[in-house]
């Protein structure tokens, strides 16, 4: 339980780090991320606004027609493709990637590379260690 507590602690700690971070530095709309254990979603958020500019989840009725299960690198691949293609049709070209303390690593990697694959300025994508 003690274990359990102190992975809760440093998630919640990580959480706050980057999105603040991203929140302060950057003049792009954000690109966050959530995933649980069953589904993951995304959505750009315009933070000037304070106005949701795009979303996708593995919960969609169109996406989850497509989709075996939402919790797996696949459906991640597939709400990457998706928010980027309705990102390009909102105009939004550059995002800012908030992971929300998830790390960098599994799905939240997935997901991000399928949205620069489909045409999303995120960043420089991180080679392989």
């Amino acid at each position: 339980m003690k274990k359990q507590i102190r992975l809760n602690r440093q998630r919640q700690n990580r959480k706050l780090r980057v999105s603040n971070k991203v929140k302060r530095y950057s003049t792009r709309p954000r690109l966050v991320v959530f995933r649980s254990h069953k589904h993951i979603s995304a959505q750009i958020i315009d933070d000037s606004n304070g106005k949701t500019l795009v979303s996708a989840s593995s919960l969609d009725k169109v996406i989850r027609s497509s989709l075996k299960y939402g919790g797996n690198c696949v459906a991640a691949a597939e709400i990457g493709a998706v928010i980027a293609k309705r990102a390009l049709a909102a105009g939004v070209t550059q995002v800012a990637f908030d992971r929300r303390g998830f790390k960098y690593h599994g799905r939240v990697r997935t997901l991000a590379d399928a949205a620069r694959d489909g045409g999303l300025d995120i960043g420089v994508k991180q080679e392989e260690n």
